[in-house]
């Protein structure tokens, strides 16, 4: 954030700088996608895009759309293989293990391959995220925030949350704690890597 020119047009005079950036603060985005529904929810933090972060997006997410969704007893999740949300994350895979249990619901994980990132919808999304600001000077939180919940994805406005936890970077499990958690995991037998089910125990 600070100001920085973002190239577009606005309907205003607008001095930003060109050269010399010294951002007067960072934020970083994430969102979850339901692509079938036209739904969007955009988090963002000034804190790391961990495992923690991603997974407690996830809950809160589908904290908000259990109600409408009782029938619903599976997820599939559809991700980028980034570092900290690829299936060999220890930590990732202990909080989704978690995220399973509690809320008793199978989850897919399913993997885009390298170099095809541009095939998952959330792309665009960011995609148009950026025009909808182009031109205007993003210098405050409340401006970033307040352009995230005016833009449209396919009409409808997101929801948007900002994330003031902090999140530590480099937790992760031990060797034996991580074998123990593979025997919660299915992996596909030929995409091990790329495709991975998890299903709830049962509850008491």
């Amino acid at each position: 954030m600070g100001d920085y020119a973002r190239g577009g047009q606005t309907r205003w005079v607008v001095k930003a700088a060109d050269h010399d950036f010294q951002p007067s603060d960072k934020v970083t985005p994430y969102g979850i996608l339901l692509p079938d529904h036209d739904r969007l929810y955009l988090y963002f933090t000034r804190s790391h895009v961990t495992s923690d972060f991603i997974v407690d997006c996830l809950s809160d997410c589908w904290q908000q759309l259990r109600q409408e969704f009782p029938q619903v007893t599976t997820l599939v999740l559809h991700q980028d293989n980034g570092p900290e949300n690829h299936s060999r994350r220890t930590q990732f895979m202990q909080r989704l293990v978690n995220f399973v249990d509690a809320f008793q619901l199978v989850v897919h994980l399913a993997y885009y391959p390298p170099y095809h990132s541009k095939y998952n919808p959330i792309e665009r999304v960011w995609g148009i995220l950026e025009q909808h600001w182009n031109g205007t000077l993003l210098d405050t939180l409340s401006t970033v925030l307040n352009f995230a919940k005016s833009m449209t994805w396919h009409h409808l406005h997101p929801i948007v949350t900002w994330v003031q936890t902090s999140y530590p970077t480099g937790i992760k499990l031990s060797r034996e704690v991580m074998r123990q958690l593979e025997k919660r995991l299915e992996r596909h037998q030929h995409l091990a890597k790329y495709f991975v089910s998890i299903r709830p125990l049962p509850t008491p």
